[in-house]
């Protein structure tokens, strides 16, 4: 699903239960990290939850490809989403992609705690950190 079907689906639902259970079935659909790759390296910080991120390239050497997992559901399905704002467009394209903008546009932030607003925005600057290392 890209960013486009989920953002239209979330802003079609009523309320935040609904929006909060559509979140639940993303981060379902989102693979789990194998263990080997859930190292301390790949673990982003600033988040309260375990959150797990690689970012690399495609084997063409062109577009991103960005897998990540956390410990907890509600973090995974917001992991999805944050994946489906970046995932295969090309490094220069990313670096313009503003996700916790587009989590506020959705009405998301409000909703979070402040630890998991923060998480948001951690994952998110982790992710155009690395995104700057293949420019």
């Amino acid at each position: 699903m890209d960013i486009n079907q989920i953002q239209t689906q979330l802003n079609s639902l009523n309320g935040w239960q609904a929006k909060y259970r559509e979140i639940m079935l993303l981060g379902k659909k989102l693979p789990s990290l194998p263990d080997a790759l859930k190292t301390q390296d790949a673990q982003v910080q600033g988040c309260e939850s375990n959150v797990w991120l690689h970012l690399d390239l495609d084997e063409n050497q062109e577009r991103l490809v960005i897998i990540a997992d956390s410990d907890t559901r509600i973090v995974k399905g917001l992991l999805a989403i944050i994946l489906a704002c970046y995932n295969n467009l090309l490094p220069q394209e990313a670096k313009l992609v503003d996700a916790y903008a587009l989590f506020e546009e959705m009405g998301l932030i409000q909703h979070l705690s402040p630890s998991r607003g923060n998480g948001v925005k951690a994952i998110v600057e982790r992710i155009q950190t690395q995104i700057s290392a293949f420019q």
